[in-house]
């Protein structure tokens, strides 16, 4: 089997490079990773972005620093790309960046402080639609970035198929695991989430709607990688949140 990690960001930091990151997508047996921008927040610090006590020191996205990792490893990493809704050429951007070899759009609501229900976004979201490839999103507590928020987005691409960046908000996030469960087009990513939830969605929503990310370099891709084992899952349904899917989101072969 052909594991795949579905969500990791990497940056020229010390703590988040693309060599720590191989060094340990090999610790987990994992064969390919799906690598965004990381860097805009020090992770090392997540809870002061959480709680307002601090704002992204880096808000432009190293897209470069993902696309020439990803050039010297073509058979291991895949890119997405990350896009401020605020950039005036947002739009230009992704179209570029989806001609050069990335694979979906990365939204960083934390960093970039947007709405879902912006004209922009919409306009970002049918351009992945019209491209064939997924809108990868995290959530926060705000009403413009919220899970009932990206899911209405959902609901106006059926198009576009999006990814709810660690299973969404907090411990037990029910509207993500709601939307998995109805729409075609919605999947959720399993970094950093709980096990117990992790368990329900799958029960509910089914192994096909559920990809596998480790979140590097918050947590180590082996930590994420023994949840999804230890589900009681058949070899075929471990499969699909373990590469399978995600590899069709992006069109992998």
């Amino acid at each position: 089997m052909k594991i795949t990690d579905a969500h990791a960001h990497i940056s020229n930091t010390i703590y988040g490079n693309v060599d720590l990151y191989l060094e340990q997508m090999k610790e987990a047996g994992i064969a390919q990773g799906v690598v965004v921008p990381g860097g805009m927040l020090d992770v090392r610090k997540m809870t002061d972005y959480i709680t307002g006590r601090a704002l992204p020191e880096n808000p432009v996205p190293d897209n470069l620093y993902v696309e020439e990792s990803c050039k010297a490893r073509p058979e291991v990493l895949w890119p997405m790309i990350c896009v401020d809704p605020h950039d005036d050429d947002a739009l230009i951007k992704l179209e570029n960046g989806f001609k050069s070899g990335y694979r979906g759009l990365k939204l960083s609501p934390m960093s970039h402080q947007f709405s879902f229900a912006g004209r922009v976004a919409a306009e970002l979201a049918a351009c992945c639609g019209e491209y064939g490839f997924p809108v990868y999103t995290h959530v926060v507590y705000s009403p413009g970035a919220s899970t009932s928020r990206f899911v209405t987005l959902a609901r106006q691409f059926p198009r576009t198929n999006f990814i709810l960046g660690h299973m969404g908000f907090g411990p037990a996030d029910t509207e993500g695991l709601d939307a998995a469960a109805a729409l075609d087009n919605f999947y959720l990513e399993t970094s950093t989430g709980n096990f117990l939830h992790l368990t329900e969605s799958v029960r509910r929503a089914g192994a096909g709607k559920i990809v596998f990310g480790s979140e590097f370099p918050l947590s180590h891709p082996k930590a994420e990688l023994e949840k999804i084992l230890l589900l009681k899952l058949p070899d075929s349904d471990r499969e699909k949140i373990l590469g399978g899917n995600i590899r069709a989101l992006l069109g992998i072969k």
